[in-house]
């Protein structure tokens, strides 16, 4: 008796069926695509020459990894979505409150009050020098060289000059250098804001505002919380 080693067609009709379904079904139908094909292909197999464990637990190993992928995308999506929900309740919170970001410039209110600056450290330093210019950028005033360890640091300038005497309201600039044992260090200088409001980006990205001192920030840009 001759054994034939195709699938009959009605099968493969289903699994047609079946395996267009699984586009959208996921992988619940994927899985019953391969249980249907699998069983077909037992049934029909050459009895002289029959599939070895080793094919059948490939292919089970196989469709067991889509499975699994697909269960580990919903897990990420979902643990996205609560980062997502935190992170906008994070920035939330910061409406009202005072930040150091990434800029050079100090206001000088009446009678020399003026608003905090910040200085950030790549490394250790042990003389950073803190320069303030005037927006001719003429030096005003120069602060005592001091030693720093890397990282952030607020500061406030009490509005007094080189000269002892107080400057102009206005806004002025702050230049920061650092040396470690002769050597230059990457300092940074940051300067004073308000958070007044927060928007959500084009990719969903929660943005502080500023009060337009500068662009809007994400919560990553925040170097200090006053």
């Amino acid at each position: 008796m001759a054994v034939s080693n195709t699938i009959d067609s009605s099968v493969r009709s289903a699994l047609n069926v079946t395996s267009g379904a699984s586009t959208t079904s996921g992988s619940a139908d994927l899985q019953d695509s391969f249980m249907t094909l699998l069983v077909a292909q037992l049934q029909n197999q050459d009895p002289m020459n029959p599939m070895e464990n080793a094919e059948m637990t490939s292919q089970l190993a196989q469709i067991n990894t889509v499975s699994g992928i697909e269960s580990l995308n919903e897990t990420l999506a979902g643990i996205n979505g609560q980062l997502d929900t935190s992170q906008m309740l994070q920035a939330a919170d910061m409406i009202g409150k005072g930040v150091l970001v990434a800029g050079d410039r100090v206001l000088v209110g009446e009678e020399g009050a003026t608003t905090p600056f910040g200085v950030e450290l790549a490394q250790a330093a042990d003389e950073v020098q803190i320069t303030i210019r005037n927006a001719s950028g003429e030096v005003i005033r120069t602060f005592e060289p001091f030693a720093m360890d890397a990282g952030v640091e607020s500061f406030t300038w009490d509005g007094t000059t080189n000269d002892g005497g107080v400057a102009a309201e206005g806004s002025y600039t702050i230049e920061v250098t650092a040396t470690a044992n002769g050597d230059s260090v990457t300092a940074s200088a940051l300067n004073y804001a308000l958070v007044s409001g927060v928007s959500l980006s084009g990719q969903g990205v929660p943005l502080l505002d500023l009060g337009g001192i500068t662009e809007p920030v994400d919560l990553d840009d925040i170097r200090q919380i006053l």
